[in-house]
């Protein structure tokens, strides 16, 4: 089985003009980093990677998870994280909540496993707080806790420190990536920012205007 994120062949196009075309491995632990100015492609991208792609976008070529194709798997099948620019909250859960609506279902000690992740992300104590009493930075170490506690098999990011403030988007963005990479988990970046893509430590794809 080959572990990673493989795009074989794939081509987004908008219109039948061509937007993006990659042929890659994305290795366990590696991120990619997807860069262009806005309509390139690259939030399209991700949608199509995590199964959500709607007209008047098409793809062609295949997506392949660990060896698995996932082209046409739905996609809470796919097993694919996402950040985003915001951290997404549920504002009806807790922090807790938040992390066990997250976590697969079934088997003992979640809320305790919940726990324990929480104080290792620097965030003891924190389960019942409401999300709205959260910093930038807290919110969004709690997206990053939720995703890994998913179990995700790879990871999209669409542009996730871009609304934080430059000190805190240096430290977020250090502190997510090591976790990925703890993780082994294969992700790509779509990103605007240099910054991102140098602190990513992977390669970078650099996409061309359509506009």
């Amino acid at each position: 089985m080959t572990l990673g994120l493989g795009l074989n062949d794939v081509r987004i196009t908008l219109g039948g003009k061509a937007l993006l075309s990659l042929d890659c491995m994305i290795e366990p632990g590696t991120v990619l980093t997807v860069m262009g100015p806005s309509g390139s492609g690259k939030s399209t991208l991700l949608s199509f990677l995590a199964g959500f792609l709607t007209a008047p976008f098409s793809a062609e070529g295949r997506i392949l998870l660990n060896g698995a194709d996932i082209t046409n798997a739905l996609p809470e099948a796919r097993h694919v994280g996402l950040l985003f620019q915001d951290p997404m909250l549920f504002p009806h859960l807790s922090v807790g909540g938040n992390l066990l609506f997250g976590m697969p279902p079934g088997g003992h000690g979640r809320t305790a496993s919940a726990g324990e992740a929480l104080a290792r992300f620097g965030l003891e104590g924190f389960a019942d707080r409401d999300p709205a009493t959260l910093s930038g930075g807290q919110a969004s170490r709690v997206a990053l806790l939720r995703l890994l506690l998913s179990e995700p098999k790879a990871a999209l990011l669409d542009e996730p420190f871009s609304k934080l403030d430059r000190h805190l988007r240096d430290d977020i963005r250090r502190f997510t990536f090591e976790r990925l990479r703890d993780a082994a988990l294969p992700s790509i970046l779509v990103t605007h920012d240099p910054e991102d893509a140098e602190a990513a430590g992977g390669p970078v794809v650099e996409l061309a205007g359509n506009g």
